[in-house]
């Protein structure tokens, strides 16, 4: 192991300089708004979680968890996501005393990653969960509300494409002959491999009937004109009428242009049973966020109710939302000693009118230019009053 040098940090790990951060907090405040007004609850858990509870039941991979152990013995986790902790506490508490839950977000979570490729280990998500309803109208609402805070955040060009988990499960597990071949399919269509699941598809010798639904499964999934173009495919014919009165309640809510299906779509995320989508916009070559049903998921914890939910990943979001440039208004308050009662009032008056004012004493300067340079105005209180500048 090479040494550490003074100014490096762990894998993975970002600085947050000032300008970033203060467009991190209007993303905060602007969501915090938004959800609010919508009946969303904002919630916060614990940034450690039981490995044996939260770190298990997470879709997150194992290598992927940061893990410490505590004075008693107990392996703990840095939280790998949102959706799982949450569906711990609302599990022990929180659907007691009321159902269905909206909850809402905007918390740092961890993964850890094995070589230096500029993915962040550490990373800010917001997002919302819909626990305790099981109908269509919750994964309509969640995609609505997905919609419409990505436009409140600034987003101009972004699409949903959305998926069904369990549709596209079971016609893979119907037409191979075992769970290799189905995960190995699966994490082609992860990684939006088509060329890759056609290759394997041929590379497994299946039965001709078979291997033609495959190929021309994923073929009319990924570049359909009308949903019902996949009927003939699908299996679970409730999971099917489920997506079309989905897809008719997103047409009455006009918000069609914003979407496009795609069964193809599939997930690391294990714990998605049924509607699931990701969030692809103009400017960012990530999506800017993924979400979905994951009616199981709250079972690891006691509780059998439905559950949807999403979350956006913010230094995504900052890729594509348009900045306007900043216009300098700080005000600079320059003093010297003997006149800092004078000073403290400028200031505060300055302040007062909602001006950014920062206070600095002239002995504290070395090149006075230089800091000067940073400000739009600067008010000096010395031996001749006060000038403007």
């Amino acid at each position: 192991m090479s040494p550490i040098r003074k100014f490096e940090k762990p894998l993975g790990m970002r600085d947050t300089f000032p300008k970033i951060f203060e467009k991190k907090e209007v993303i905060r405040q602007t969501g915090r708004e938004f959800l609010r007004l919508r009946g969303f609850d904002f919630i916060q858990t614990p940034t450690l979680e039981y490995y044996d509870t939260v770190g298990k039941a997470s879709a997150i991979m194992d290598p992927s968890l940061f893990k410490l152990v505590d004075s008693q013995g107990n392996t703990l986790v840095l939280r790998p996501d949102m959706t799982t902790p949450i569906a711990r506490v609302a599990s022990s508490k929180l659907l007691k005393e009321k159902i269905p839950l909206r909850l809402s977000y905007f918390a740092n979570v961890f993964r850890a990653q094995q070589l230096e490729g500029g993915r962040p280990a550490e990373f800010e998500q917001m997002g919302i969960e819909i626990i305790g309803d099981s109908s269509v109208y919750a994964d309509a609402e969640v995609i609505l509300t997905a919609i419409h805070l990505l436009k409140s955040l600034g987003v101009e060009e972004f699409k949903l494409t959305i998926g069904n988990a369990g549709i596209l499960n079971a016609i893979i597990k119907k037409n191979v002959q075992n769970e290799k071949q189905f995960a190995e399919l699966h994490s082609l269509l992860v990684y939006k491999n088509v060329v890759g699941f056609e290759e394997a598809v041929v590379s497994y010798n299946l039965p001709t009937e078979n291997e033609q639904t495959l190929l021309s499964f994923i073929e009319d999934a990924s570049e359909m004109k009308s949903i019902r173009e996949i009927a003939k495919y699908v299996y679970e014919k409730d999971a099917f009428i489920y997506m079309e009165q989905l897809a008719s309640i997103l047409e009455i809510a006009d918000a069609t242009s914003y979407i496009a299906f795609d069964f193809t779509l599939a997930s690391h995320m294990n714990y998605y049973t049924g509607m699931l989508f990701e969030v692809f916009a103009t400017g960012s070559g990530f999506p800017l966020g993924n979400g979905g049903r994951y009616d199981g998921l709250l079972q690891e914890f006691g509780t059998e109710v439905g559950a949807i939910g999403f979350g956006l990943r913010v230094d995504h979001l900052l890729e594509v939302i348009s900045q306007k440039e900043e216009d300098n208004d700080e005000v600079l308050v320059l003093f010297v000693a003997p006149q800092l009662s004078e000073a403290l009032a400028t200031a505060k008056k300055l302040r007062a009118q909602g001006k950014r004012t920062t206070l600095q004493s002239m002995e504290g300067l070395d090149n006075l230019t230089a800091f000067e340079n940073h400000f739009s105005e600067v008010v000096r209180i010395g031996q001749g009053g006060i000038i403007h500048e």
